[in-house]
């Protein structure tokens, strides 16, 4: 007989709501490490009433990492790892609950990061309180990150949840669910690019003719650029601030532009940048250079994810749960426990809107179905 852990997890939404109330007001912008370490001390105080075994594991640029991992294994046995991840930082900086404060409003709790993503710490630790309290903790190996850089690419997190994600029978990213309660099955990949061009200064009125100017041969650049985009593949371009000149009586010698791209396969990633690579300048006399790559990976919606996620909505049908399919052009760390081929299910938390913004706010009820999933895949996910 299926446990009804949604009745269970029903009861413990007003403690749900009071803890993540206490996460929202403890702001922890990705830049301010001090902030996002007082975070990590609470989480590892909850944690630690969980009887968790905790590793920290110290950055000194970003706050610190949390690992939590909890070992039920039954001797003699083994069994692949649960990996759930989280990420502890936001985006919004400090004193930004000044305009969006802690407030209960209807089905809605609003503060920064509450949506992205303190209710899915919040429904995490929810999730593993009940599984032990009710006898139904996995008997494998299940693990815990709190990373603390996401909102800026996890350069200093990837590489340990890639490690923890290696070998994992299932990557667990905590990332809010869409407003609909979909997970995500695909993301796009991000890529920055810097393209730098260079012409000739010279006089505005009386040597016009002399200069090469900078900021006609970026114009020539972004057209260019703007054209690699294609909806029908999901691949997007973006100038997202450009710069130039010093003077307005200056024909300018230098512009710059920083550019953003987005794809949807390592097919697509691989086209548009030996496409961006291969600009050339327009104007006689510019010269143009360029830098940058794709940093992240792509979330692909291949056979394992379509795999991954039909096994998923099977479990989740045994709950009372209709689990739906999405994608983001936004990327998380989900895009790198799919690219090393780890099944991989992103977008597990809480529903809600207003993701880094000043009306951001996460769906009350939603906390109940969330840790109903969470703690439905841990107990069923097969190959224990």
């Amino acid at each position: 007989m299926t446990p009804d852990l949604r009745s269970y997890f029903d009861a413990q939404v007003e403690s749900m709501v009071t803890l993540l109330s206490d996460l929202i007001a403890l702001e922890s912008p990705t830049n301010d490490k001090e902030a996002v370490d007082r975070m990590g001390e609470r989480i590892t105080e909850e944690l630690a009433l969980l009887g968790a075994k905790l590793t920290i594991h110290p950055r000194t640029e970003v706050g610190d990492i949390i690992e939590a991992r909890w070992d039920t294994r039954i001797s003699g046995k083994s069994a692949a790892p649960m990996l759930m991840v989280c990420h502890m930082d936001t985006v919004h900086p400090l004193g930004e609950i000044k305009k969006n404060p802690v407030r209960r409003e209807g089905d809605h709790l609003h503060g920064p990061g509450s949506y992205d993503m303190k209710g899915s710490i919040v429904a995490l630790l929810t999730t593993v309180r009940g599984l032990l309290s009710q006898g139904l903790f996995p008997a494998r190996p299940v693990i815990a990150l709190m990373t603390s850089d996401e909102e800026t690419g996890s350069s200093h997190s990837r590489d340990l949840i890639k490690n923890r994600a290696q070998g994992a029978a299932l990557a667990m990213i905590m990332e809010p669910a869409l407003p609909d309660g979909a997970v995500k099955t695909w993301r796009k990949s991000t890529g920055e690019f810097t393209i730098r061009t260079f012409g000739v200064a010279a006089h505005a009125g009386g040597a016009h003719e002399l200069g090469v100017n900078a900021i006609e041969e970026m114009a020539h650049q972004i057209l260019a650029l703007q054209k690699l985009t294609d909806y029908e593949t999901g691949s997007t371009i973006s100038a997202g601030i450009v710069s130039g000149g010093t003077a307005r009586n200056t024909v300018p010698d230098q512009c710059e532009a920083l550019i953003d791209a987005r794809a949807l396969t390592f097919a697509e990633i691989e086209r548009m940048t030996n496409q961006i690579k291969a600009l050339k300048p327009v104007l006689p006399g510019a010269r143009v250079e360029i830098t940058g790559e794709f940093d992240r990976p792509p979330m692909e919606r291949n056979a394992q994810m379509i795999q991954t996620f039909m096994q998923a909505r099977e479990i989740a049908a045994r709950y009372g749960i209709e689990l739906k399919e999405a994608g983001s052009g936004g990327a998380s760390d989900g895009n790198y426990t799919a690219a090393i081929g780890t099944p991989t299910l992103d977008g597990l938390g809480p529903s809600g809107d207003g993701a880094h913004s000043e009306h951001e706010h996460i769906v009350i009820d939603s906390l109940a179905t969330s840790a109903t999933l969470i703690a439905a895949l841990l107990a069923n996910w097969p190959g224990e």
